[in-house]
């Protein structure tokens, strides 16, 4: 079996954060889920993040999808400071740059698939015949030609898991930020699913992958690993020959 090749990145940064802090206040506790953690994603990186219950990784990705605040720390999204975005431009972050892949899918259930995947294109103000083509498009990109009036209690949960990544990338976001997207599924689906983020990640999107599973994270180039609220560790894969047994097989 011969490995991926791989090598640092060295495209435009698309995302810089620096000492960044976070504390919940709990009664009269304060929960230090985050405790300085400085990271650079650069654009077309397939970044996996992991890290037991408790060690910061889902609050790290509301931080990185603009989902939530730091308490203190510097956050730069495509060069701009995200502490100085009003509302909007927040919004307009998450709707159109980036295409977010949740474990629970977040479908409407009494929506069909293509009403799910043309969410985003509402909110984005697009007409209705561009919406309906656009999520047509997407929706047999993932493989889905067949399905796109069906309602997700029609569709088994990797056909959800199809559309849930089909309304991610209705807006074309250069980023993916995909939350234990394999989490609720079976390990044939899985792999199915992650072989499709393979391709989005080919096609040139920026992949975040938020796991505890190690099988999972080998798919990604990168992997940090947080604990206790801090970056643990930040490996990059590296180029590789043919593993020995291989080798000597030829």
């Amino acid at each position: 079996m011969q490995t991926r090749n791989s090598v640092r990145p060295s495209g435009p940064i698309v995302i810089d954060i620096e000492n960044i802090t976070k504390d919940y206040v709990m009664g009269e506790e304060i929960v230090r889920a985050l405790r300085g953690v400085s990271l650079k994603i650069h654009r077309n990186e397939y970044l996996a993040i992991m890290g037991p219950s408790g060690s910061g990784k889902s609050t790290l990705m509301n931080m990185l999808g603009c989902l939530d605040t730091p308490s203190s720390g510097r956050y730069e999204f495509n060069g701009r400071i995200v502490a100085e975005m009003n509302d909007d431009e927040l919004a307009a972050i998450r709707n159109r740059e980036i295409g977010f892949v949740f474990q629970t899918f977040n479908l409407l259930p009494r929506a069909n698939s293509l009403r799910n995947v043309e969410l985003p294109l509402i909110y984005a103000g697009i007409d209705p015949e561009t919406r309906e083509e656009r999520a047509t498009q997407v929706l047999c990109e993932v493989g889905l030609s067949d399905r796109l009036h069906h309602k997700p209690s029609e569709l088994s949960g990797g056909q959800r898991q199809r559309v849930a990544i089909a309304r991610a990338l209705v807006n074309r976001p250069s980023i993916i930020l995909a939350d234990e997207p394999t989490g609720n599924l079976d390990s044939k689906t899985g792999e199915e699913i992650m072989a499709l983020l393979e391709n989005l990640y080919d096609r040139g999107n920026t992949i975040i992958l938020v796991t505890h599973e190690p099988d999972i994270a080998r798919h990604a180039r990168r992997t940090v690993r947080l604990r206790d609220g801090l970056i643990e560790s930040d490996e990059f894969e590296t180029a590789t020959e043919l593993e020995p047994a291989t080798a000597e097989a030829h």
